[in-house]
């Protein structure tokens, strides 16, 4: 039996299902984008949601986020040896959730750069998550371990050979959100503070009114291409906007279900318009959205009812 259960463990379909595939589009001249499905974790995609990128300079490398898990990190890596024969002078690691950083053994530590708070949320959340993620996908998490970058990155330009990379410090996903523009190609790593045609995941956000402001400043940024942490590349236009009205529609929805005492149970089954009918995993957020949220709205709708301006006569 257990001969049978090695034989079917090595043949070369189970073999075959358990690699990613990963495949580089070029979205500018020497910047390339590995593009996630819009699905939920499984394991029939490996936690294969994110999107991912490496930029080539004259001087190395540059990596945007090293993905689920360390088979996925080693992929990442051959696929960029694939299109570049320079070395991996930098990994970005745009925010601390685990579709985004569990690659990252597959490149050496010195490498690896995160935003002081972003290591500070990896290295308190990151066990937590990687339990979370073997039960999600299983095997294809095999062999990876956490790893914290060692180098901290602060907002400004970065600059390796002849690009400048602009770097931006956020807020509004995970409290934070770092997101990259190259200068010199255009285009914008906009990490998650924007998906399209994927619902958007809320666990750390600060508030989605905070997120909407630092949309609206994405908006400003001179930028050609628009690479969301999940969803298709675009020019940014409709993403942007898909993304500004989802997050428009999801607080208004959430702060009158509270005003009207709507039970949890009462938001995760109320009408999604169907403008979002393109957007993927709307039900199954809003209901985690619903855990996440929803007690604060309800916190804020009973602070406002007892406040003197609510009261009839009240001064």
């Amino acid at each position: 039996m257990v001969m049978c259960l090695l034989c079917l463990l090595s043949a070369p379909s189970l073999v075959a299902a358990r690699s990613y595939g990963l495949e580089a589009t070029a979205v500018a001249d020497g910047v390339w984008v590995v593009e996630g499905t819009t699905e939920n974790f499984s394991p029939a995609n490996g936690g294969n949601i994110v999107n991912t990128g490496f930029i080539e300079t004259d001087a190395g490398v540059v990596v945007i986020d090293t993905g689920p898990s360390r088979r996925y990190g080693e992929a990442l890596r051959a696929l960029i040896a694939r299109h570049s024969d320079q070395p991996v002078t930098h990994v970005l690691l745009t925010h601390h959730h685990p579709d985004h950083v569990f690659g990252n053994q597959a490149f050496p530590e010195h490498t690896l750069y995160m935003l002081p708070r972003g290591r500070e949320l990896l290295a308190r959340d990151g066990p937590a998550f990687a339990e979370n993620m073997y039960r999600l996908v299983g095997d294809w998490m095999r062999g990876t371990e956490l790893v914290v970058p060692p180098n901290t990155l602060s907002p400004g330009v970065l600059t390796v050979g002849t690009r400048r990379l602009r770097l931006m410090a956020f807020a509004g996903h995970t409290g934070s959100d770092l997101v990259v523009l190259d200068e010199s190609s255009g285009v914008l790593f906009a990490s998650d503070l924007v998906f399209y045609n994927r619902a958007l995941t809320t666990p750390q956000t600060p508030g989605l009114a905070r997120w909407a402001e630092e949309l609206q400043q994405l908006r400003t940024l001179p930028f050609r291409v628009l690479v969301p942490g999940h969803g298709p590349v675009s020019d940014g236009g409709a993403a942007l906007a898909q993304m500004a009205d989802y997050l428009s529609w999801l607080d208004r929805a959430l702060t009158q279900a509270a005003r009207r005492g709507l039970s949890r149970s009462e938001v995760m089954q109320m009408a999604i318009p169907e403008r979002f009918a393109a957007v993927a995993g709307r039900r199954y957020e809003l209901i985690r959205t619903t855990t996440h949220l929803y007690p604060g709205y309800e916190k804020a709708a009973l602070e406002l009812l007892a406040s003197p301006e609510a009261t009839p006569g009240g001064q």
